[in-house]
């Protein structure tokens, strides 16, 4: 018989070890990265017994249940159980707790169950997030497995920032629901917790306003669009109609609800106004004849605000906003809006004389105070670009920083509440990698996802000042994006960076380390069929 010696064994054993599936990483790599993470030896199993127990809950926490259940249930054959009781063995055990913050959670996973508290139904449902990037990539693919080992740690975590959101403009190009609530999700795998709906524009309006039919009839759909960047072809193809029906607009709504996450809808007013005027002629300076816009840019042709009936307009298609849309705010554009008709306007004229207006920016200014104050009634408030800041605007208007961070800065020195969206960091129209001729077309512009990650919206603020900032955006135009295969690029993998940028303190921030959890998350893009930039692999690979 052959003698074995110890250092065989130590080898073999090691072999025997290394090659074991079932221990779990010895790492945890989440995006957004959490405040604190404590990573101790051992991982629960988590099999189709597990239960979900909730012991102090929410009203609302069905949402975050129904999700970790749903999850695994393509993996298991079957979807997770949801009880109520004591603290549990071989269970996800779930209570809330008012005392903490609302977006706050702890969440340790040990050998005999996982515990979640949090301070909402919300925040539950990001600590299932947590748990979520924590399993093996499979579950999303719906591999079959017996059980899910999951790490064993210790999690505590809140965001920095309350609004992290993403905006999607449907009006240049159209998504429909499917691939909007597809966005949804992916808001969802990186704790985003706002939709900025883009819903109307110069090249179409996409809501159903009962009151104005012809807004749909008419408004949502172009002869043509124009070829490349106002080239002066056209590709003689119809565009439309295209736009969603209040019914489901209420459908996303719940979707979007039922992963905690509030749609902001924007209705563009005084200007970006071509398809409401071709559908309601009346409501411009001239009186038309209008059409909606089939090339791209800033038109003089807007709303007159010196006609009573434009008021009138405006209040009817925002009371049915206000109503469809739960949220407490309403975004009504403000931007790029030519004054020149206005100028040339006796009805404009006539409404300045009257009101003692100096200029047409103080007409401007007029509209925005007269349609926060209707908006009030509604029990709304009123989000806007940052050109609103050109005139007296209340303090309780909230101001979106895109023209650089210059009037994000001012508005939260005067006093208003401020969502950063500087476009040289958070425009994802513009490229993201060079050269740009190897890239998906794009407007222009140069933001890699390393840029992303480097904006800090409270810079250049005192503590006190910077309070003023109650979050940060991605804004996502669709000129130049024809598919939602093309959106979905564009928007990854720079999504997790402007996620982590709203989530993570500044202190734990880190580029390199996020570069390694990113090239992990894509794994996770790939398993869940989302078409993302792959420029991060190759930066991950380099600094490894």
């Amino acid at each position: 018989m052959k003698k074995i010696n110890l250092v065989s064994i130590v080898v073999l054993c090691i072999i025997l070890l290394g090659g074991c599936a079932s221990e779990p990483n010895q790492e945890v790599n989440i995006i957004p990265q959490p405040q604190q993470v404590t990573v101790v030896d051992g991982g629960f199993s988590l099999s189709p017994k597990t239960v979900i127990n909730v012991i102090k809950g929410a009203d609302d926490l069905t949402p975050a249940c129904t999700f970790m259940s749903t999850l695994v249930e393509k993996s298991f054959g079957q979807p997770l159980s949801v009880v109520n009781g004591e603290i549990k063995r071989d269970a996800i055990n779930i209570a809330v707790d008012p005392s903490m913050r609302a977006d706050a959670y702890d969440l340790t996973v040990g050998k005999k169950a996982i515990d979640i508290k949090a301070g909402s139904s919300k925040a539950v449902f990001y600590a299932m997030q947590s748990l979520r990037q924590m399993m093996p990539v499979g579950v999303e693919k719906g591999e079959k497995m017996d059980k899910i080992r999951i790490q064993n740690v210790r999690i505590q975590d809140e965001p920095r920032l309350a609004y992290r959101g993403t905006m999607l403009d449907v009006c240049r190009h159209f998504f429909t629901v499917d691939e909007v609530k597809t966005f949804i999700d992916m808001l969802a795998l990186h704790k985003l917790s706002v939709f900025h709906w883009h819903l109307t524009d110069d090249q179409g309006w996409r809501i159903e306003i009962k009151k104005y039919p012809k807004l749909t009839e008419i408004g949502s759909q172009r002869k043509q669009t124009v070829i490349g960047k106002n080239t002066g072809k056209y590709d003689g193809t119809p565009y439309g109609p295209y736009f969603f029906t209040q019914e489901e607009i209420k459908d996303v709504i719940q979707y979007a609800a039922d992963r905690y996450i509030t749609i902001i809808p924007e209705i563009e007013l005084p200007g970006h106004a071509l398809a409401a005027l071709a559908s309601y002629p009346e409501l411009g300076c001239t009186g038309g004849p209008y059409e909606v816009c089939q090339m791209w840019g800033v038109f003089s042709e807007v709303f007159c605000p010196g006609n009573e009936k434009t008021f009138e307009f405006w209040e009817g298609v925002l009371e049915e906003v206000a109503e469809l849309f739960p949220g407490e705010i309403i975004h009504i554009g403000g931007d790029e809006c030519p004054r020149d008709a206005w100028k040339k306007c006796k009805k404009c004229q006539a409404r300045m004389k009257k009101e003692k207006l100096k200029e047409e920016g103080d007409l401007q200014n007029y509209v925005v105070h007269r349609i926060e104050e209707f908006m009030k009634t509604k029990g709304k408030r009123i989000l806007g670009w940052d050109e609103i800041l050109e005139g007296d605007v209340s303090k309780t208007a909230i101001v979106m920083s895109w023209r650089g961070k210059k009037g994000g800065i001012e508005g939260a020195k005067r006093g208003n509440e401020v969502v950063m969206v500087p476009n040289d960091y958070a425009y994802f129209d513009y490229y993201q990698a060079k050269p740009v001729e190897n890239e998906p077309f794009g407007i222009g512009g140069y933001v890699p996802v390393e840029k992303v990650y480097s904006l800090d919206p409270t810079e250049g603020l005192t503590p006190e000042e910077g309070e003023k900032i109650i979050g940060v955006q991605a804004n996502l135009w669709a000129e130049y994006i024809k598919t939602f295969s093309h959106a979905q690029y564009m928007l990854l993998p720079r999504m997790a960076a402007i996620a982590e940028v709203g989530w993570t303190p500044l202190a734990r921030k880190d580029y390199d380390n996020f570069l390694k959890r990113a090239k992990l998350m894509t794994q996770r893009y790939e398993a869940l069929g989302y078409n993302f930039a792959k420029h991060i692999l190759q930066e991950a690979k380099t600094n490894e």
